[in-house]
């Protein structure tokens, strides 16, 4: 997934490619060792080809392999004859084959570019939004209450995921002749479990959002100071030990790279798991949200409701629709190589201006909170003017929630 991965430059792209077919190679090797002739020529491994078993005086063509597309081109052939002496050398040679040069242009290049500068410009626009929301909903007391207590929270991931990002960044791209396919320091670790820890957190305080308004709906949430520790428990707490879990198995069983490669290791899922989980989960609280918002407004029972109450509900569930994650369903059970390019685009570039989006809605477009400012605003005038205005101190918020 890309939840918490920089894209890979294509050089990475090109190693982890020869890596996999290495372990394919060597798996089919295993598994034949011993149904074959030793009069033939063994199936080996030639850092770039698998070579199958052949008899002696037999020819095989391979058309060349899937990484040579990095470089534009891998629609050539390459041959090798099994001989009484083993097996000859690979005619015509790869670079000529497969049409490698060094000036060769590499596409890949402009196109990671651009995602990440799109990218750092969505995170960075998102901090500034979601810092002036987070500070507006602080600054002003009447708009102290459970609902924005949990958004404020939720602001704070999103602020650290775009942190968290950035500090990544800055450690794998410190300097161009950094090889940050093979970067293993103990800075750029601790970049990618805070990332990791930030991204976990970001998820949770979204179960959380829908947690509650689910509570709110079936007028559950009794004793709400309690339900906030709860509630805090599971979208700091819960991250916390997952991520230190994930960091034992790394150091014990995987400590390679940068930790930023996840690619079939099964230690991902430790990360991923909870994060999946908590998706899921989300979708069938925004499920059951609708069908009890359907219920609610039922035009026979409106009368006995609060139909303004489940109006703004039903207006909060609506705009909670890409933030429940139920847009990651889409990925979630596909393989992380599936369409890179779209998962690209949609998990980093888009899902870099969520923040910004939700800093919109739940603040600067709240009507609670333009009240407030207007209100404050009109009160600040009159008293530069020497006027007290009548109804300046507003009115209080109807309840905790």
């Amino acid at each position: 997934t890309f939840w918490t991965q920089t894209p890979l430059h294509p050089d990475c792209e090109y190693i982890l490619q020869l890596e996999r077919e290495e372990r394919h190679c060597l798996q089919y090797i295993a598994e034949h060792d011993n149904n074959h002739s030793t009069l033939g020529c063994l199936p080996f491994w030639d850092s770039v080809v698998c070579w199958p078993y052949a008899a002696v005086g037999e020819m095989i063509n391979t058309t060349c392999p899937a990484v040579f597309s990095f470089w534009g081109n891998n629609t050539g052939a390459v041959s090798r004859n099994c001989t009484s002496i083993g097996w000859s050398r690979p005619f015509p040679p790869y670079h000529t084959a497969c049409s490698v040069g060094d000036d060769v242009p590499i596409p890949e290049d402009s196109y990671f570019a651009t995602v990440k500068l799109i990218y750092t410009i969505g995170y960075g626009t998102s901090l500034v939004f979601l810092f002036i929301a987070v500070v507006i909903l602080l600054l002003f007391r009447r708009l102290h209450c459970a609902r924005n207590y949990i958004h404020i929270q939720l602001f704070v991931t999103f602020m650290l995921k775009a942190v968290a990002v950035f500090i990544k960044d800055a450690t794998l791209f410190a300097s161009d002749d950094t090889n940050h396919c093979t970067l293993s320091t103990a800075a750029c670790k601790a970049s990618v479990a805070f990332c990791h820890y930030c991204v976990m957190t970001n998820f949770f305080w979204l179960l959380v959002e829908a947690l509650y308004l689910n509570s709110l709906l079936l007028s559950s949430f009794h004793h709400y100071r309690r339900c906030l520790w709860g509630f805090g428990l599971l979208g700091w707490g819960v991250p916390i030990i997952f991520t230190v879990i994930w960091i034992g198995s790394r150091v014990c069983f995987e400590d390679t790279e940068c930790w930023d490669i996840n690619e079939d290791s099964p230690y991902w899922w430790i990360v991923k798991g909870p994060i999946v989980v908590s998706i899921g989960v989300n979708f069938i609280l925004f499920l059951n949200i609708i069908k009890i918002l359907i219920q609610k407004l039922n035009p026979r029972l409106i009368q006995f409701n609060n139909s303004d109450h489940y109006r703004r509900l039903t207006k909060s569930t609506l705009l909670l629709i890409p933030l429940f994650g139920t847009p990651y369903m889409v990925f979630n059970f596909l393989p992380d190589y599936f369409n890179v390019s779209v998962r690209l685009w949609f998990e980093l570039c888009m899902g870099s201006f969520q923040g910004l989006i939700v800093a919109i809605l739940y603040c600067f477009l709240n009507e609670e909170v333009q009240k407030e400012i207007h209100m404050r605003w009109l009160r600040w005038q009159d008293n530069s003017n020497g006027v007290v205005l009548p109804g300046a101190k507003g009115s209080q918020m109807d309840t905790h929630f």
